[in-house]
């Protein structure tokens, strides 16, 4: 409703102008951008205020790449339109941009990063050299898509027979690049699981049932607490019990938990992984995990994330949940479920899960015995 009425507010005073009412600012056209609604709700008013906006020219450009921070995504997208549209216009017309303060914003890592992504495009054009240095200063840049530019253009800039420096390998965030420079630096896998932050060792027990997929929402005895040495009732009355597993490279996947593998095969089942870790302070971090199938997480017995979906693919990092862990010892729980699904593509049940901080780097902790909780 606030979003309506703001819409409505902004849409008469655009529809002002020449009229004798106030003349709307650009203030007043980004609101209206950043009041449309997810499902398009308030495109009329985004698309009078895209206009007004873009109509203002350069004088506008900084105001918009602000206006990123909060924007929903399709706003972000009007954004981004109306920024093209401004600096299309300027060098129409043979207007210079405003370099400098696009290199301030660029540099000011507080900024949205997409915004300073944009930043860097347009900055990119406007003044190449000085684009360039600074892209150069920002392989530990908290934006990931700064971040992977720097790092490319540091890797681009290697003459033939020079190293490629260590301190590359250690900001890279993204798969292919710190595969690249791990092979060109001779890492090992170890090397790189390390790096990602992956959990290595593992606990896992099951099946548990999941018949109709039931499971996942049912709360099975590790989820009201781990006792690594206690039997349980899993599916059709069969006694299972905690074992230990490794991690291992599979199918181009680092650190992989294939529970087919440590369980035997089963449909309809339910699987828990169980793991250990320490940190020396309290640290927000993200979890990541890749799952083809169900999977819930969980810290120190609080749930963190749950996705119930089956065979759409699997892929590092695709489920992310975030946690605050505590000083000391944390307890990492993962959930995950099989369906009954009998196409060959549907066979595969297995995890893999990495705590990390908001960039993708792994954070400093030593995986402990799980005895040790």
């Amino acid at each position: 409703m606030k979003r309506l009425i703001l819409a409505v507010a902004v849409l008469a005073a655009v529809a002002g102008r020449g009229s004798g009412q106030q003349i709307p600012t650009t203030a007043d056209y980004l609101k209206g951008i950043k009041a449309v609604g997810r499902e398009g709700q308030g495109n009329d008013v985004a698309a009078s205020c895209w206009k007004g906006l873009v109509a203002t020219g350069e004088a506008a450009l900084l105001p918009t790449l602000e206006a990123f921070a909060g924007a929903n995504p399709t706003a972000a997208n009007w954004l981004r339109s109306a920024v093209d549209a401004i600096t299309e216009g300027e060098e129409k017309a043979g207007k210079k941009l405003p370099t400098e303060a696009l290199r301030t914003f660029l540099t000011t890592t507080t900024h949205d990063p997409a915004a300073r992504r944009i930043a860097y495009e347009v900055l990119a054009k406007a003044d190449p050299t000085a684009a360039e240095k600074i892209i150069l200063s920002l392989r530990d840049d908290p934006s990931v898509e700064l971040r992977r530019d720097a790092i490319a253009k540091a890797i681009a800039t290697l003459k033939d027979g020079d190293k490629v420096p260590e301190s590359l390998f250690t900001a890279a965030r993204d798969k292919d690049q710190v595969e690249e420079i791990g092979k060109r630096l001779n890492k090992s896998e170890a090397d790189i699981t390390n790096h990602f932050g992956f959990i290595p060792k593992w606990h896992v027990v099951g099946p548990f049932d999941n018949t109709k997929g039931e499971g996942f929402a049912k709360a099975y005895p590790p989820e009201q607490g781990v006792d690594l040495k206690a039997t349980y009732d899993g599916k059709g009355g069969a006694k299972v019990t905690w074992k230990a597993a490794t991690a291992k490279a599979k199918d181009k996947e680092y650190a992989l938990v294939d529970l087919n593998a440590e369980l035997t095969k089963h449909k309809d089942a339910v699987a828990y992984g169980f793991a250990v870790i320490e940190v020396a302070k309290e640290t927000p971090v993200e979890l990541r995990a890749g799952s083809i199938t169900s999977i819930k997480m969980f810290v120190n017995g609080k749930e963190v994330f749950d996705r119930d979906e089956y065979h759409h693919g699997m892929k590092m990092d695709q489920h992310v949940g975030k946690a605050t862990l505590k000083t000391g010892k944390n307890e990492l729980l993962v959930k995950i479920c099989q369906n009954n699904m009998t196409e060959p593509w549907a066979q595969s049940w297995a995890f893999q899960f990495r705590v990390c901080d908001a960039t993708g780097g792994a954070i400093p902790f030593k995986l402990l015995s799980p005895e040790a909780k």
